[in-house]
């Protein structure tokens, strides 16, 4: 990935972390703290990018989809939404919050047998995040969470192409703690911020909050009179 974000005035957030680790809603709270401060921020949430969307779907359960083409998709589409959304925004000099970002794209990947070296190449066009916050919850708290609130799993998330196990669930456990596993091994290579998942939600988000505003100087964000 590109080291910096080239001179651009905007600030790039990811937040990273399995399905269930609580990402989405710390996202979002985020999100509304800092338009309460009339920053101007936007919040980009990587599974509303829908370029390839069709594709997959259409393959699901029909093993047509190698490792190779599944990261090509993905990053296709990701690529799609980073030039034409994301970084015009790091250019207008706003503050973008990323419910995932190119390390959930990694993980995957990695799990699928794509060498990593090759993966980050694919994804070489894109920043590094200014910020990256990864909500490292406990395994069993995260799939918890997911089975208690979504009746379907979706095929690629829960790792059915790499047939893992015949039963759904199963192979959705098997899938995520792999998953976890490589984003613990990216923490310390991409410097990650670690947020305790397991912590109340206001506690977690007090964390983040803090974390931000030490680390940015939010005034230079403010709307234009």
């Amino acid at each position: 990935m590109t080291p910096e974000l080239k001179g651009y005035p905007g600030r790039l957030i990811a937040v990273e972390g399995i399905d269930g680790s609580g990402k989405t809603t710390q996202t979002h709270l985020l999100k509304r703290w800092l338009e309460l401060q009339n920053l101007k921020v936007y919040h980009a949430d990587w599974s509303t990018f829908q370029l390839v969307k069709k594709t997959t779907t259409r393959a699901e359960g029909r093993q047509l989809i190698t490792p190779t083409t599944h990261t090509l998709l993905h990053a296709t589409d990701f690529g799609d939404i980073y030039d034409l959304k994301l970084l015009p925004l790091l250019k207008a000099g706003y503050l973008v919050v990323c419910d995932r970002y190119v390390f959930a794209a990694f993980a995957a990947s990695i799990v699928r047998g794509c060498p990593q070296d090759w993966v980050t190449g694919v994804y070489g066009f894109a920043c590094f995040p200014d910020i990256t916050l990864f909500l490292n919850a406990r395994l069993e708290t995260a799939v918890h969470r997911i089975l208690r609130s979504r009746p379907e799993l979706n095929y690629f998330d829960s790792g059915m192409d790499l047939r893992l196990s015949p039963d759904t669930y199963d192979a959705f456990r098997i899938y995520q703690e792999r998953l976890q596993e490589q984003y613990l091994a990216m923490g310390t290579r991409f410097d990650f911020h670690m947020i305790d998942g397991d912590q109340p939600i206001e506690a977690q988000q007090q964390t983040i909050r803090q974390l931000i505003a030490g680390k940015l100087s939010l005034d230079d964000f403010t709307h234009d009179e």
